[in-house]
């Protein structure tokens, strides 16, 4: 076999592997936005208010954010084929759960189980990306991954709203659980850790996974880092993974799936940013301006939304669309952030940047629908809580704050031209 044959093949393999860990990140994503094409259904159905509702849907967001700093750590030393095999099975098993939930306490469950499973596929996909593709690729690849994301968080929007009003949202769970057990037993079968073989199965030396944590946990920079990834990552999750829908049904008198396919339009923007500003970011070598530019367009944009009261339908789904695509350009603090810290503790850095991003939606979910309750006027509809579109602009204040604080913080970091300093 000749030497372009095999780098051919070695290349498809590559992808291959890659490809099915982006896809359990998209599966992640997707249980991450569901709720949001559910509010109705699951205020009548657990006869919940927008707080609960909210921590309902944020509980997928704790175990999320309390794994990534360890599972980061595994990943140095473990690998990413039998922890994504093991995740995607127990966030089957809470898919399942939550659809068949009678009481609260068994929907809270399903949804920490959820979490629990959905915690390794974004992580993972960033280790396979570092072993299996040259590391100019990098920046580009955590954008793909985040292109997967969104792909699949607009299925779980309009689509999902479409099967949800003909089969009912338990069914969906029950069948999105059954989909995660089949990716589960493919990404078993076919991912390696790397293309050395001697590094599947190896043994943890459970003081370097420690070391490695509170290496990465003193880095001043690291923290600094994630908290632009969070200020960028919050609108979304908490508009487009939960509050999204009801505001634009309440603000312009739309049904749940037409409001969910104009909600989905900021996923698809999130899907265009992510891989093209790590593609230019690559390209140009060059980090820094990649997240100050898109911060404060991410900003503008949230305002629009926030202190024009009569914004028109298609200027609203324009500012959801810019505030998707700039915050797409997120993915390119994976980038920096491992191009500014050791090799060895690339999975540990990893984790306290994504535990950050997706703190953001376990915080700023329930406290939207905090805001929410205080205000109601006490309209109910149907057995659910009807918020005027003075009560979101209110809440969506929050978001606004926080996105402008992460784009002051984005001015402080410091720029790698995509070169791994710490070899320097």
């Amino acid at each position: 076999m000749s030497n372009n044959q095999t780098i051919v093949r070695s290349e498809g393999r590559a992808w291959l592997i890659w490809s099915l860990s982006a896809i359990a990140f998209g599966y992640a994503f997707f249980q991450r936005v569901a709720p949001s094409v559910m509010v109705g259904d699951l205020m009548r159905d657990f006869a919940v208010g927008g707080a609960l509702l909210g921590y309902m849907s944020a509980l997928y967001f704790y175990p999320y954010v309390l794994l990534q700093i360890p599972l980061g750590a595994l990943l140095d030393r473990l690998g990413a084929r039998i922890l994504l095999t093991i995740a995607l099975m127990i966030a089957a098993g809470g898919s399942i759960l939550f659809g068949l939930a009678d009481t609260l306490f068994t929907a809270y469950l399903g949804r920490i189980l959820i979490g629990t499973g959905s915690a390794v596929g974004f992580i993972g996909s960033l280790a396979l990306a570092a072993k299996w593709f040259p590391p100019h690729r990098f920046a580009f690849l955590a954008g793909l991954a985040m292109f997967f994301a969104m792909m699949s968080g607009m299925m779980g929007q309009a689509p999902l709203a479409l099967f949800i009003g003909s089969f009912g949202w338990r069914t969906s769970m029950i069948a999105s659980g059954a989909f995660a057990m089949v990716l589960a037993v493919a990404v078993f079968a076919f991912v390696r850790n790397s293309p050395s073989p001697q590094t599947d199965g190896q043994a943890i030396a459970w003081r370097d996974v420690w070391r490695g944590l509170l290496k990465a946990a003193s880095s001043g920079e690291v923290w600094r880092i994630a908290i632009v990834a969070t200020a960028m990552t919050g609108p979304m999750l908490t508009i487009g993974g939960l509050w999204g829908t009801p505001y634009l049904m309440s603000t312009f008198d739309l049904a749940r799936p037409e409001a969910a396919f104009y909600l989905s339009l900021m996923l698809f923007g999130w899907a265009i940013g992510a891989p093209l500003s790590g593609w230019l970011s690559d390209r140009v070598k060059r980090r820094k301006i990649f997240l100050i530019g898109p911060s404060l367009g991410l900003s503008a944009c949230l305002a629009l939304i926030v202190w024009i009261p009569q914004l028109p339908l298609v200027s609203t789904v324009a500012a959801l669309f810019f505030t998707g695509m700039f915050g797409g350009a997120m993915s390119v603090t994976f980038a920096l952030v491992r191009e500014g810290s050791p090799r060895e503790i690339t999975g540990s850095v990893t984790g306290i940047v994504n535990s950050m991003t997706v703190a953001s939606g376990a915080v700023l979910q329930p406290l939207v629908g905090l805001i929410l309750d205080r205000v109601w006027d006490g309209t109910v509809e149907n057995g659910s809580r009807i918020y005027q579109p003075e009560d979101f602009r209110l809440a969506f204040i929050l978001i606004l704050a926080w996105a402008f604080a992460g784009f002051l913080m984005a001015l402080t970091l410091r720029e790698t031209h995509a070169r791994q300093l710490s070899d320097d």
